[in-house]
């Protein structure tokens, strides 16, 4: 199945620090990476995001301004799952 592109815009790219705002469309998709730093997600919209990880498929309900932490290594391909938008706000700590 080929599914559109999340689109990455880095805001700030800094030696302690890096944010990048991502839109997804709906169905849009990262692809499979693997977290190189430590890093925090502040979602901007409510809704459901698919993560299909090595171990199977995970639904992960976000709220819009409810940030979470992921610890360096995390492998992943994030799924836009809902039927608008979502956005996100990414900030990785070297």
């Amino acid at each position: 199945m080929t599914r559109p592109q999340a689109v990455p815009t880095v805001q700030i790219d800094q030696a302690r620090m890096k944010v990048t705002e991502w839109r997804f469309a709906p169905g849009a998709e990262t692809g499979w990476h693997r977290h190189a730093m430590d890093y925090v997600v502040v979602p901007m919209t409510t809704g459901t995001l698919l993560l299909e990880t090595p171990t199977g498929e995970v639904h992960s309900p976000l709220t819009a301004g409810v940030a979470y932490a992921r610890s360096v290594g995390v492998e992943h391909n994030v799924i836009n799952d809902n039927e608008h938008e979502f956005v996100f706000v990414e900030v990785e700590l070297r």
